[in-house]
């Protein structure tokens, strides 16, 4: 396996992204060089013109370095992968294809049925779309740069003193420098999310967030190759592999438990106070640890802090870009905020 820390993810570029600002979301300086010489842009203008964008055609890989310090969460496939590809029709069609090691979680979003497949269970889930339901899973949101961005400035922009910070080189693209800072009454642990904004197509090509006291990003998630043009057709359409057990979601229902047992994590919170919920899968609740991948609540005892609250008992990990509480009933939240922005979040659930 690469580089623990710097993991290759790829942008899912349709839906809204769970989670953006609460997680910390940041962008990797891929291809990086010399600042390149820009027309002025206001930083309200510039906003705006990244909220209006459409992102055309392309296809792309983005690398994710992440410095949390947390251990990973089940449940959340866009954080535990090793390198991912992202290809978009540029009318709402995507395909993401995320490996973790020797597996691949893929993510098709054709034009009226939404596809999931695990290869390493060799389960596929067949979801029809209506209107309600053209959304793409959370977990792939979480590998999306683009749409992350959209939903972190419709989440944060009030809450937020927003400004154009020069210029930048990324994937050979030459971006603005987008920089959100939060108002002193918001609870978050970070000081700033910078979003390198590419200046032909307003596409959001990393996005980065940093912590008081740091010079480098905690995490960060952004392009290390782009290009733009027509994607094959075949790419947007999906075949079950022989063999694999195939699931039909209905198209009007809520998305209900995932696979073994996983839950579509939710976000709490508005702003910089946002908080990602998720659980445990099933077979880790009920100690199966070992078959889950590993003796999960021997780790939480070594790096986390038993606590109790109103939700009853687990434990708490802590570091100084974001804080995680894991109940013992297998609930798990997760933001960049302080510990009792969790607990009010988990009333929730």
């Amino acid at each position: 396996m690469v580089n623990p820390k710097r993991r290759a993810v790829t942008v899912a570029v349709a839906g809204t992204a769970a989670g953006a600002v609460g997680l910390a979301l940041l962008a990797l300086p891929a291809g990086a060089g010399e600042a390149p010489e820009l027309p002025p842009v206001s930083a309200e203008n510039l906003v705006e013109s990244v909220l209006r964008a459409d992102a055309p055609a392309l296809s792309g890989t983005v690398e994710l370095d992440n410095r949390l310090g947390l251990p990973t969460v089940p449940g959340m496939p866009a954080l535990e992968a090793d390198s991912t590809r992202v290809f978009y029709d540029g009318s709402g069609r995507s395909r993401l294809a995320i490996q973790r090691d020797t597996s691949e979680y893929t993510v098709v979003h054709g034009k009226d049925v939404l596809w999931t497949y695990d290869s390493a269970e060799n389960t596929v889930t067949r979801t029809p779309l209506t209107h309600d339901r053209a959304a793409p899973p959370a977990d792939s949101e979480l590998a999306d740069p683009a749409t992350l961005t959209n939903r972190l400035l419709n989440e944060v922009r009030q809450s937020s003193t927003v400004a154009v910070d020069g210029t930048a080189t990324v994937a050979d693209r030459a971006a603005y420098e987008l920089v959100l800072t939060p108002k002193p009454d918001e609870r978050t642990l970070l000081r700033e999310v910078r979003v390198a904004v590419d200046s032909e197509t307003r596409l959001p090509l990393r996005v980065s967030a940093f912590t008081n006291g740091t010079t480098e990003p905690a995490l960060r998630l952004g392009f290390t190759d782009i290009s733009f043009g027509a994607q094959p057709a075949e790419l947007f359409s999906f075949t079950p592999p022989q063999g694999a057990e195939v699931e039909q979601e209905q198209a009007n229902g809520p998305r209900g438990p995932r696979q073994h047992g996983e839950v579509a994590p939710e976000v709490v919170g508005s702003g910089w106070d946002t908080v990602l919920l998720t659980r445990m899968p099933a077979e880790i609740d009920t100690g199966h640890e070992a078959e889950a991948g590993g003796d999960l609540r021997g780790m939480l005892e070594q790096v986390g802090q038993r606590v109790r609250g109103p939700y009853g008992s687990g434990y708490l990990i802590e570091t100084t870009v974001a804080t995680a509480l894991i109940t013992d009933d297998g609930r798990v939240a997760v933001g960049a905020v302080p510990e009792q922005v969790l607990t009010q979040a988990l009333g929730r659930r």
